[in-house]
């Protein structure tokens, strides 16, 4: 997974989270929410993050660390596709820090993504992007990523939530 030619990579590692991350992945979390202008979205929190992620096992979390150091993370879970009748992997969230953005630890972090995806017999990776975010946009589609623009977003949360639910 680590491209040699690149000295930033070197000291690069991708590691399972672990239950004692749980402080970190909601600090990455924060940061992004910061960065995409969504501070006010995120009302994860520690506990709610233990019980989801290491308890219940909804989703998987993958850290990098550089020298040893904490630089991102993704967050990400099964999903299925029905029309190629397999499983896929679904990335939540990509996370670099900003001062850590341009050595190739983002690239490397997909193409892990990418290896479990084939190693677990995935017809599919997929992730949503803000559609603001240029740099991001012309980072995925460098990598070979096509944005599906014939498709709509949908989502209900909160009070909408719990009145289809009939609450």
């Amino acid at each position: 997974m680590i491209e040699p030619s690149n000295p930033e990579l070197s000291e690069f590692r991708i590691r399972p989270a672990e239950e004692s991350d749980v402080k970190l992945i909601l600090r990455f979390i924060t940061e992004l929410g910061e960065y995409e202008k969504l501070s006010h979205e995120v009302v994860a929190t520690e506990e709610n993050l233990r019980k989801t992620l290491f308890e219940q096992k909804m989703a998987e979390v993958i850290i990098g660390e550089s020298e040893g150091q904490p630089v991102g993370f993704a967050l990400f879970f099964h999903n299925y596709s029905t029309f190629l009748g397999q499983a896929g992997i679904y990335l939540e969230d990509l996370y670099i820090k900003p001062e850590m953005r341009g050595k190739g630890f983002g690239k490397t972090m997909l193409r892990h993504l990418a290896k479990l995806a084939v190693e677990r017999n995935c017809g599919r990776l997929e992730w949503a992007c803000l559609d603001w975010n240029e740099p991001a946009i012309c980072f995925y589609k460098g990598l070979g990523a096509q944005a599906l623009n014939d498709w709509t977003v949908f989502r209900v949360t909160g009070s909408g939530l719990q009145a289809l639910a009939g609450d």
